[in-house]
């Protein structure tokens, strides 16, 4: 029988501290996840406390030690005041007086729903007060894209009105609410949307061309070619041709544009700008928290700390480590964003089509991190640049070989592919096979199937649908 016995071993373990694993989660927070989560850190800690404006205009007197690197951008900074080419506005004229306690979401415009909209329509018309129930239950039974998927006989068994509805009375609310801006809303199907949209067109030939050509199959709608069409329907070419360029620019869901989600609009965490001959990054200060540790609350802390307020000792170490987590993540992200912009001048300058293959590697030795940290510091960050606002990590992809030994990246080849696209012959579209053999003779060897995918992620149609008639 074995006796237990006792063995000690030396193994080494690589552990995140906890102020580490609170800068790794700053981090790969995005901008508005990270401004809440700081929000909630200053409710909890009184030791935190939001910068006032004079409190920031003295910070922003204080001289700060120069950095030849930013020689460029602080130059540029330095005019923000004047214009911000990003607004239109004058800096100063952008700015709220200190004053003002109006909150931000008290600016933001109200949009009313699509039930909204067409219930103040209702109000305005002198309907019989059957006809206006009928039409109000109507109106509150759309969907958000503004069809009416309920049927009618439902409506009627619904408690309403005594005696019920007859059918007649329903499809007469019926046609009430579909005289109703948007043009199209309570249709039943999309061919009854299309078709209650039909007023728009002013021409009557061109009208009834569209009205007929409602009447056969929607899929014929997607082909641009409209000679067969207009052969079947005993219809000229050139109205028929007008007819079906009408109908396509019709909208299938006119309830989308009424209330629901509002528009989540990105704030940027880096802006590039161009100084002299290069592109510079600099990190966008209205992402940046006004944030600052309170010395009143923290001296008078130190003075009676005593065994019995661990709980207070514990939160001034919080907002310790958090300041210094902040400045970390701000670092890390505008090391990032540098290490980009140097990297994709030519995007920068010439467009998708100039972009350069581009590794997580590649910028992690620059910065000298791990890819890791490269990863989280591009996650839901994005920056600003006079062609658009892009993710950080759109300027990242591996290289695809090319005939010549180099490498080109794929949002090259998709521009490529989308100006070839472009300048072909409406008559005669270029296919997924052509345009695989003209980037062969251009050094660029890809595949049909290749060529397919980056037309569907351009969302680009098929050659036969972009043909057109001459």
């Amino acid at each position: 029988m074995n006796a237990p016995y006792l063995r000690i071993e030396s193994r080494q373990q690589q552990t995140l501290s906890p102020w580490l694993q609170r800068a790794v989660r700053l981090l790969q927070l995005s901008s508005l996840d990270f401004a809440q989560e700081v929000r909630e850190l200053m409710l909890r800690n009184p030791f935190l406390d939001g910068l006032d404006d004079d409190a920031e205009a003295q910070a922003a007197e204080e001289p700060s030690p120069p950095d030849a690197a930013d020689d460029d951008a602080a130059a540029e900074a330095a005019r923000d005041d004047e214009y911000d080419p990003w607004s239109g506005e004058g800096g100063g004229a952008a700015r709220i007086e200190s004053g003002d306690e109006t909150s931000a979401l008290e600016l933001v415009p109200a949009v009313p729903t699509l039930a909204e909209h067409l219930h103040a329509q209702l109000n305005l018309l002198r309907l019989p007060w059957r006809e206006l129930v009928l039409a109000r239950a109507i109106v509150e039974s759309l969907d958000d894209d503004g069809y009416l998927r309920t049927e009618l006989a439902e409506l009627a068994r619904l408690p309403l009105l005594a005696p019920p509805p007859e059918a007649d009375e329903l499809h007469l609310a019926l046609t009430r609410v579909q005289s109703l801006d948007p043009a199209g809303v309570a249709a039943r199907s999309l061919a009854e949307c299309l078709r209650l949209q039909l007023p728009k067109i002013d021409d009557a030939a061109e009208r009834e061309a569209a009205r007929r050509l409602l009447e056969l199959d929607l899929a014929l709608l997607t082909r641009r070619d409209c000679r067969p069409l207009a052969a079947r329907l005993r219809v000229d070419p050139a109205v028929l041709a007008a007819a079906h360029q009408r109908i396509r620019r019709f909208d299938p869901r006119p309830g989308s544009r009424f209330g629901g989600v509002q528009t989540q609009y990105i704030v940027p965490d880096v802006i590039v700008r161009k100084s002299g001959r290069r592109w510079v990054a600099r990190l966008n200060p209205r992402v940046m928290p006004r944030l600052r540790l309170n010395e009143g609350y923290a001296q008078v802390f130190q003075r009676h700390r005593s065994g019995r307020h661990d709980e207070m000792a514990s939160q001034l170490q919080e907002a310790r480590w958090t300041l210094q987590n902040l400045q970390q993540r701000f670092d890390t992200i505008l090391a990032v964003a540098r290490a980009i912009t140097e990297r994709q001048q030519q995007f920068l300058d010439y467009g998708p089509m100039a972009m350069k293959p581009l590794m997580l590697r590649e910028i992690a030795e620059v910065v000298g991190v791990h890819e890791s940290t490269v990863c989280r510091a591009t996650h839901n960050k994005y920056m600003a640049t006079p062609a658009g606002v892009f993710e950080l990590k759109y300027f990242f992809s591996r290289g695809v070989p090319t005939g010549s030994g180099g490498s080109a990246s794929p949002t090259a080849i998709k521009g490529l592919v989308r100006e070839m696209i472009e300048a072909e012959d409406p008559a005669a579209p270029l296919s997924d096979a052509e345009i695989s053999r003209q980037l062969a003779r251009q050094g660029l060897p890809l595949v049909r199937r290749t060529v397919t995918k980056y037309r569907q992620a351009m969302r680009i149609e098929v050659a036969e649908r972009r043909r057109q008639s001459l």
